[in-house]
């Protein structure tokens, strides 16, 4: 894999209702690197409705990942297959407190490509809000 990369992301969450269902994809660059035994993301994205972009750090590795985002918005979001975590989601209005229970977390690894698979329970505010599943798609530039 090559420090410099192309990131495909895509992430779904179904609602209670088929009204609550959304679609993201994203394509950003990034870089890439391993340490230690764990795979390292850091890319920016442009969110609707801001002027500045959100710094994204991606820290994954076997049953794990963690997403933390900074800048306008900013969160530690941990996924660990078979267990329930909770964090703080700061937004330009407010705070929102989530709750991510992660299902599965898979990752496929090739010379020039990693896919990295995440299926969880979203909560917000205690609440249950949605079941969700990111793909994020690493590939070398």
């Amino acid at each position: 894999m090559t420090k410099d990369v192309l990131i495909y992301l895509h992430s779904c969450q179904h609602g209670k209702n088929e009204t609550d269902e959304e679609e993201i994809e994203t394509v950003a660059e990034g870089t890439y690197y391993e340490k230690n035994g764990r795979h390292f993301l850091i890319y920016d994205e442009m969110m609707e409705g801001l002027d500045k972009p959100v710094k994204n750090k991606v820290k994954f590795g076997e049953h794990f990942m963690e997403l933390t985002k900074s800048g306008p918005i900013n969160v530690r979001m941990v996924f660990e297959e078979d267990k329930k975590n909770l964090t703080n989601y700061v937004i330009p209005y407010g705070n929102i407190v989530l709750g991510i229970d992660t299902k599965k977390i898979h990752i496929s690894q090739e010379s020039d490509r990693i896919v990295v698979d995440v299926e969880y329970v979203l909560d917000m505010n205690y609440e249950y809000y949605a079941d969700c599943k990111i793909i994020i798609d690493i590939r070398s530039k």
